[in-house]
């Protein structure tokens, strides 16, 4: 099933792997980013125990690029993830996103608990109203936690000009080594064979900045993410330059029964040398 149609005009590429009878994964990629960034290393050790699928957001990889003449909101994108699952037939699923997909999962969970066995969050933030509570009793507004690093904010609002496709996969890898953090050895040779299959899976190497200009409003979900049944794990990232801590303490917090994981040297770049204990946490959660 490589394309689906979830909107009139709107069809989006999607794939699965593993055993067809296995319990369904879903993974949701962050913003402006194809399902080819999730790296084959750690689909493929999800999908030994999963029958993994994964799919191109509107506006990247091979779905639909429309977004300036059909424009959307991000919780148009949740629905596009519930229209995976039915037209893979899957009726529930464990679902893994990843920034702006670690979002549209807390809709799936809040507005859809009845399509998540499970989930888990990495490199986001929550979707709740209700104060961090820190370990001292101190109570912070989410609005007055730390925001995205401005190195890396600098990065994403830097003007991006066509300058041929190896200029652009060196301001691609650029941007992953400020995602990756400061506690890891950063692998460029690594990070450019990922973009590169990822513009190779697209067809051609224009960024895509849909998804920052998406409609934002109606996000908030704080009854309902703290009355879940689902059960949640968060990844907590030591090195996390997008949503540094204590935005992963703060998304257990406001979830019920949310399980907090801590990688120490982790950023918000899914760098090789996490795949393994970061699979291996994802299957023991989806295990449980």
């Amino acid at each position: 099933m490589p394309t689906l149609d979830v909107a009139p005009g709107v069809r989006l590429w999607a794939e699965e792997r593993g055993p067809a009878d296995a319990p369904p994964l879903l993974l949701i990629m962050g913003a402006n980013a194809s399902g080819t960034t999730w790296p084959e290393e750690l689909v493929d050790a999800l999908a030994v125990r999963h029958r993994v699928i994964r799919y191109d957001h509107r506006d990247t990889g091979r779905s639909t690029w429309s977004f300036d003449e059909q424009p959307y909101a991000l919780t148009d994108l949740a629905r596009d993830a519930v229209a995976v699952l039915d037209a893979f037939g899957v009726e529930r699923a464990h679902v893994v996103g990843l920034s702006l997909g670690g979002m549209l999962a807390q809709l799936l969970v809040a507005d859809h608990p009845e399509r998540v066995l499970s989930a888990t969050l990495l490199g986001t933030g929550a979707l709740s109203a209700t104060p961090y509570t820190a370990p001292d009793g101190t109570r912070t507004d989410p609005a007055a936690l730390p925001g995205m690093a401005p190195h890396v904010l600098d990065l994403f609002l830097r003007p991006v000009t066509d300058q041929g496709p190896e200029a652009e996969l060196d301001r691609r890898v650029e941007l992953w080594r400020a995602l990756a953090g400061e506690k890891l050895p950063f692998d460029a040779a690594w990070f450019r064979a990922l973009e590169q299959r990822v513009i190779e899976h697209t067809g051609h190497y224009r960024p895509s900045t849909a998804h920052a200009h998406a409609d934002q409003s109606g996000l908030l979900r704080t009854a309902e993410l703290a009355a879940t049944d689902v059960p949640v794990l968060v990844v907590a990232a030591g090195a996390e330059p997008v949503y540094p801590a204590p935005h992963a303490q703060h998304l257990a917090q406001v979830i019920r029964g949310a399980r907090l994981v801590e990688f120490p040297g982790m950023g918000h770049a899914l760098s090789p040398q996490i795949l393994e204990p970061l699979a291996a946490a994802i299957l023991a959660h989806t295990a449980g």
